[in-house]
């Protein structure tokens, strides 16, 4: 057999026949005009839907207004939350029931041209368009027209609504420069609110703290959204190993540091610690510091340490807060000194 023969009847030189676009199929509504009406009221429904959930948001945006408890908190979110999906749901639902059912669904192709369409190619593609509006009946679907009009000219307000309704509310950023630490404020465990004595603390150990109170205060909103800030991280270690200025020597007790949790990046709860680098990692952006040199930054993009607590040990041998953080916890913000 010669080299000809080997690439002629090669596979690779084969040919093979366009198969076309398969043949259309008629859905219910093309063809019973009953179908496509009951398709049609189903959209207008879908969008009703958002129409209500957008009322419904601003109804619960003014009327459930959050107090001082955690309960009313809750049902504020959770107003605003359901509300907020039904506003989204239906319009997202009605857009997909109106594809799939309403709109033309006849396949087209169109061969890849230069960007820069002659006259006859444009006007080819207006009367393409032209017939799919046609064939969708927009025109005469009025109800449905009105429908999406007023489900998407409604939906921005359950966003500008809130926006404007915060305008000349609390802006006071001095308060996240303090938290409930105070002088002699005992470190209790997180959450059972357990006094921690520093001979209960072993080398390597990592205990959550938080500032004491009675555990009926512990339950209030006030001191709820408080303790976010006053989260504490509690680490013991051989003394040799803590890399201590002259000025931070007073704020650890024995080889136990107490740092902010709150990651200065974004904000979240830094917890894991690494015990033979003494490396705390922030799970959500992976910063990293190191606990036994100031919890500088290692690794990250965070560009501060994080706060630390200055403690010490009272008569009893529990351990206590000389006095708040040493900065301002958690990211930047306009106004920061430090």
């Amino acid at each position: 057999m010669s080299d000809n023969e080997l690439v002629t009847t090669s596979p690779t030189q084969s040919t093979f026949q366009d198969p076309g676009l398969p043949e259309h199929k008629l859905r219910m509504g093309d063809t019973d005009p009953v179908a496509a009406k009951r398709s049609e009221r189903i959209v207008v429904g879908l969008f009703a839907v958002s129409i209500l959930g957008t009322i419904g948001s601003l109804l619960a945006y003014f009327l459930v207004v959050p107090n001082e408890t955690t309960d009313s908190v809750r049902n504020a979110n959770i107003a605003l939350g359901v509300t907020l999906f039904l506003s989204l749901m239906g319009i997202g639902l009605a857009a997909i029931h109106w594809a799939k059912s309403l709109m033309s669904d006849h396949e087209v192709v169109e061969e890849r041209h230069l960007t820069a369409s002659d006259a006859p190619t444009r006007e080819a593609a207006l009367t393409k368009l032209n017939d799919g509006v046609k064939d969708a009946n927009i025109g005469r679907r009025t109800v449905l027209k009105g429908s999406v009009i007023t489900a998407l000219g409604l939906f921005p307000l359950t966003i500008a609504v809130p926006l404007i309704g915060s305008v000349g509310k609390d802006w006071d950023v001095s308060k996240f420069r303090h938290t409930m630490w105070k002088k002699g404020t005992r470190l209790t465990t997180d959450p059972a609110g357990r006094p921690v004595k520093a001979s209960d603390v072993t080398i390597g150990s990592v205990v959550h703290i938080i500032p004491e109170a009675p555990e009926e205060e512990r339950r209030s909103h006030h001191w709820i959204t408080e303790k976010a800030k006053a989260v504490v991280l509690l680490v013991r270690m051989d003394p040799a190993d803590l890399k201590e200025s002259e000025e931070r020597k007073s704020w650890s007790y024995d080889g136990i540091v107490a740092y902010s949790k709150i990651c200065t990046h974004v904000g979240c709860p830094v917890a894991l610690y690494e015990q033979q680098t003494h490396h705390l990692l922030c799970p959500c952006h992976q910063s990293t510091f190191d606990v036994s040199d100031g919890a500088k930054v290692v690794f990250g993009p965070a560009k501060r340490p994080l706060p630390q607590l200055p403690i010490a040990v009272d008569s009893e041998g529990y351990l206590i807060a000389q006095d708040d953080f040493n900065e301002p916890i958690g990211p930047s913000y306009w106004e920061r000194l430090k």
